[in-house]
């Protein structure tokens, strides 16, 4: 029998699902303590940014799909709550599912043109579709894109405004945890190997027997939905839109990018201390939203020029930490297990 054994755990990877579960938790029990809303408000914006940025990150550190057009299922799922809950009637809260249904349906045809596409190509292309779908929802008579629309009180179902903005809060914890959670669970499975593998080298990977393009377009299906999902409860939070603002690649994309940037590529802990960082600029310079923008952009330059790894890769190079049970490690007599 064979002395060597692969290890998925170790003592930080332990502490640090132990921590992000009581954190979890904590924040559930949110609403029952923080009354007047000082706390929750600012944090379903932090939260929905932490959801978007865990599913950019899937998609371009561990699949290589390098996205500048998830503006567009945020979008999708903005508008899809719109007609299925203000112009159907179905009820709001389930409505963030069906809408997040819609956006992976959609993500499914323009798979077939975006995965034609490589490198730059790809990223440029899923800009253009993006672009292309929100002037087709900006022209569109039905949607009414090219003005602004709100859920109504009819459409939100008659709950009260503290119902709403508990559930929307607990919807937007669902997204940021469950998220991460996705991630961590894809990444420890056998298909984050064969994504890992198909995005370090595509013909390796298919010598080995691995369909790179069907777990890619899984993940981009994946994606979509949990990003459109994101979108409906964005409207829920704020209940109005434009096609402007619904789908907008500053708002949606290029911040996210910044957040994963700053807090590190190809790990599930590098979104979360983006969003942090995030947290704070925002905190700081609440009233001045175009300079929030430059600061976390020159940061995200700033890291992409010197540490590409984010401020998660230079904790790495201090002491290699595990925060979540991802990697797999050889154990056996003989093995190096610094």
């Amino acid at each position: 029998m064979s002395d060597f054994s692969i290890k998925r755990t170790s003592t930080e990877s332990t502490v640090g699902v132990a921590v992000f579960a009581v954190l979890v938790i904590a924040l559930a029990t949110l609403p029952m303590w923080d009354s007047d809303g000082s706390l929750r408000t600012p944090l379903v914006t932090v939260l929905l940014y932490l959801g978007l940025a865990q599913m950019w990150n899937l998609l371009a550190g561990f699949a290589g799909l390098i996205s500048i057009g998830q503006q567009m299922f945020v979008g999708i799922g903005i508008y899809a709550l719109l007609t299925i809950a203000e112009d159907w009637g179905v009820d709001p809260w389930l409505s963030v599912l069906l809408a997040g249904a819609v956006a992976a349906a959609i993500s499914i045809p323009v798979a077939f043109f975006a995965f034609r596409l490589h490198g730059g190509y790809f990223a440029i292309g899923t800009w253009v579709v993006a672009e292309v779908v929100r002037l087709f929802v900006n022209e569109n008579d039905s949607l009414r894109g090219g003005e602004v629309r709100a859920l109504t009180r009819e459409s939100l179902g008659g709950y009260s405004k503290a119902a709403r903005e508990d559930i929307t809060y607990w919807l937007a914890l669902a997204r940021a945890g469950g998220g991460t959670v996705i991630v961590v669970a894809l990444l420890r499975s056998r298909s984050g190997l064969a994504l890992r593998a198909g995005r370090d080298s595509e013909d390796g990977a298919r010598g080995r027997g691995i369909d790179v393009t069907r777990t890619k377009v899984l993940i981009w299906v994946l994606a979509a939905f949990w990003t459109g999902c994101i979108g409906a409860v964005i409207l829920l939070n704020a209940p109005s839109a434009t096609s402007m603002s619904a789908f907008s690649v500053s708002r949606w994309t290029a911040l996210v990018i910044f957040i994963v940037v700053i807090g590190g590529v190809r790990s599930p802990t590098g979104p979360i201390i983006g969003v942090a960082v995030f947290w704070f600029i925002d905190e700081q310079l609440a009233d001045a939203d175009a300079w929030r923008f430059i600061i976390l952009g020159a940061l995200a330059a700033v890291f992409a020029i010197v540490a590409p790894s984010g401020i998660y890769g230079l904790l790495q190079m201090i002491r290699p930490i595990q925060f979540f049970p991802v990697r797999r490690q050889l154990v056996g007599p003989g093995v190096d297990q610094t």
